[in-house]
């Protein structure tokens, strides 16, 4: 049964991306656009599960060395195993978490999967309208706190255009950060003329998304650590994703996997 209020003949990023990540929160529509995308870029499911194990260390590390309780995921997509507040309370146990998503079904899932935790709230938010999400309620409670947050951008720049000012975007949500913050982003890059093969398939895959989401952008090194401002990056930096912080036992990837995406946490002063 589709929801009341979901166009089911129109795919949407967090239905698609679910598609990648093996969840059945989608429909008919979704999957060809992730047909279309697995003939472009056959590795591209296991990009997104980089970028999911990515997005678990982040918070592990938030959680545990940092000492980081409160954590804002704006762009927080359908709920999955291994969601923010899981690893942060798997960390660290008791943390508050704020989902922001711009996808009504998003919302809904996630409000029904966290009914009774007073901890987490989801809540509706568009990162092209930041003063809006920033006026919410449970996130001025989180930057009004006094205590220093994280702000994760997981995935969700660059399905900001071009033209929707991502960079001012960032720029106003760092500005709201308590000193001692965190912002963690990845993003789709584009590695330019040190891999024309990779920079030929992202192209291919920009033109996808353009077609059937309207958005999606495969940027530059620079362009994706200019999001960062001047915050301080701690180390390994703005690096391939299975680059940052890996385990013991860590797999090598495909060239595929490690150039789809950058990943990088910086902090406030």
């Amino acid at each position: 049964m589709v929801p009341h209020g979901v166009d089911a003949s129109r795919p949407s990023i967090a239905r698609v991306y679910d598609c990648f990540l093996g969840g059945t929160d989608n429909f008919a529509v979704d999957r060809e656009v992730f047909a279309r995308a697995l003939a472009i870029a056959p590795d591209s499911p296991r990009s997104a599960l980089v970028n999911r194990a990515f997005l678990w260390r982040v918070v592990h590390y938030l959680a545990t060395e940092a000492g980081i309780r409160h954590f804002l995921d704006i762009g927080s997509g359908l709920p999955t195993r291994g969601n923010v507040h899981e690893a942060a309370r798997n960390a660290a146990g008791s943390s508050r978490v704020v989902y922001v998503d711009n996808d009504p079904v998003v919302v809904a899932h996630s409000r029904a999967l966290l009914a009774g935790d007073p901890a987490v709230t989801a809540i509706a938010g568009d990162i092209r309208q930041p003063e809006e999400i920033l006026a919410s309620p449970a996130v001025r409670e989180l930057t009004g706190s006094g205590q220093p947050i994280a702000l994760l951008l997981v995935a969700i720049l660059h399905h900001v255009n071009d033209e929707d000012d991502p960079a001012g975007i960032a720029a106003r949500l760092r500005r709201a950060l308590p000193p001692g913050s965190y912002l963690a982003i990845s993003h789709f890059c584009n590695p330019g003329s040190e891999n024309p093969e990779w920079a030929r398939i992202t192209a291919e895959g920009e033109r996808l998304l353009a077609e059937t989401l309207g958005t999606g952008r495969w940027r530059t090194r620079e362009e994706i650590l200019a999001y960062f401002g001047d915050l301080n990056l701690v180390e390994p930096g703005l690096v391939p994703l299975p680059d940052w912080r890996p385990g013991p036992g860590a797999i090598r990837h495909p060239d595929e996997v490690r150039h789809s995406f950058l990943g990088g946490v910086g902090r406030t002063g």
